[in-house]
């Protein structure tokens, strides 16, 4: 029998989908072969993630913010589509480095709502996928935050920490396939210890879904990051090889 969980309206029921792990070892293998393919992330996230999204949603709307963000109708989306206000921000300040991040690496928010397409289909209630919109497009935040960058490396550092912060199943399991196969290819490199010194980063820094991100994009990056307890990736920057082996053009290299 299925346990229906009240969200915080009353008015709606949310069934926590049931893991799909055959679906997700096909999205993973097809990760691995294709890093660009940012579907497949969320066909991984989903398929694994039963009751964390629920959980993790609970201690969203019981916080100051997230009350305001609910009841507001907040949307981080309206901030990091606003380009002319980043790019104008201080150099070296957290909205800036996002800025300059995604022009450098031609990416953006709306990238990733595509890639999200149809994958948030069961959220019935607003609330909800109020809150599964604004983690989906703070997903480059936590790669300026962290230090990790869009290599395939840092992406496996960035999912470890994610699923300290979240405890979603599908964080650790991109983090593990990722680490998995990176290793094969630089056996001497630090992998495992890198992706494991991230997910220790990922338990001791501030609870980020919870962060209000439109009132720190002014402040100096080095002061977000020291507010939040934001620890040095100091075992992935020392992998140059791996970094430079894992990036996009060079995964996608015949």
């Amino acid at each position: 029998m299925t346990n229906k969980l009240s969200v915080s309206t009353g008015s709606e029921a949310y069934v926590p989908p049931k893991r799909e792990w055959r679906k997700a070892w096909r999205a993973l293998n097809q990760l691995i072969k294709t890093p660009e393919d940012t579907n497949q992330v969320f066909i991984i996230m989903r398929s694994l993630v039963k009751d964390a999204f629920w959980k993790e949603y609970q201690r969203f709307e019981k916080t100051a913010f997230g009350q305001r963000v609910l009841r507001d109708e907040i949307e981080l989306l309206d901030t990091l589509t606003n380009r002319e206000y980043l790019s104008e921000l201080p150099l070296g300040s957290f909205g800036r480095t996002y800025y300059e991040f995604c022009q450098r690496e031609g990416i953006s928010p709306e990238g990733l709502i595509d890639a999200a397409e149809g994958h948030y289909d069961d959220f019935t209630d607003e609330g909800m996928y109020r809150y599964a919109r604004r983690m989906r497009e703070s997903h480059d935040l936590w790669h300026i935050l962290t230090g990790y960058g869009r290599d395939g490396f840092g992406e496996a550092c960035v999912v470890s920490f994610s699923y300290a912060q979240t405890k979603s199943l599908g964080f650790a399991a991109i983090a593990l396939m990722g680490a998995f196969h990176f290793k094969k290819t630089f056996p001497h490199a630090s992998v495992w210890r890198a992706v494991w010194q991230a997910y220790k980063t990922g338990k001791q820094t501030a609870w980020l879904p919870g962060v209000n991100w439109e009132a720190l994009m002014h402040l100096p990056l080095e002061e977000v990051r020291e507010m939040l307890n934001m620890a040095s990736p100091t075992l992935y920057t020392k992998e140059d090889a791996v970094i430079a082996g894992t990036r996009p053009e060079a995964l996608a290299a015949p």
